[in-house]
């Protein structure tokens, strides 16, 4: 049958494309590597795990009973589990390339007087002000606890630095000066 008259599936097709192109920008940058901690590829892992053993089969069992019921084109149940599982199947295509392309980096094995990806670095602002961030990989950040990405802009002006130089930060409010105080290597604890 021509995808002409397939309004539904167009439409699908539209918005999969779109979720495609913004996962893939989001992989990592072009030309990179997927560095992630132990902890963090095992998150990734975990998720893989559980989206294939567990809400994939759900999600097929109530299409499977949906479809059961008769008439598909009006059926909510089958629409729905539909939807639900070409997003299950995306996040899992997501997650296969993320854990294909990762480069497992274990902080505790790194051993320098540098900043480097898993580095755990304290730093005095312009203020005063002590904060520490955890530099680690793209699938890992949370602000909340300042675990930064190893390509955001205040991992990379402080990637390479020692203890006791400055980094200059470009943030929202304008550049900032970060004095390191500390570089420690140790195991993300959550």
């Amino acid at each position: 049958m021509s995808k002409a008259f397939t309004k539904e599936n167009d439409d699908d097709d539209k918005d999969l494309s779109l979720e495609e192109a913004q996962d893939n920008s989001q992989i990592s940058p072009p030309g990179k590597k997927n560095y992630i901690t132990p902890q963090g590829i095992e998150k990734l892992r975990s998720e893989w795990k559980k989206l294939m053993d567990v809400d994939r089969p759900e999600i097929v069992k109530v299409i499977q009973w949906a479809a059961g019921n008769g008439d598909r084109s009006e059926n909510g149940d089958y629409i729905y589990g539909k939807r639900k599982l070409r997003e299950i199947d995306r996040r899992i295509r997501f997650l296969t390339k993320r854990m294909e392309n990762a480069e497992i980096i274990d902080p505790t094995q790194q051993n320098s007087d540098k900043v480097l990806f898993g580095a755990r670095v304290t730093v005095l602002d312009e203020q005063g002000h002590e904060k520490t961030y955890s530099i680690i990989g793209i699938d890992e950040t949370d602000g909340k606890r300042n675990r930064i990405s190893w390509i955001s802009p205040i991992a990379k002006a402080l990637l390479q630095k020692k203890v006791g130089d400055t980094a200059t930060v470009q943030l929202p409010k304008g550049e900032e000066d970060f004095e390191i105080i500390k570089i420690e290597y140790l195991t993300l604890g959550d």
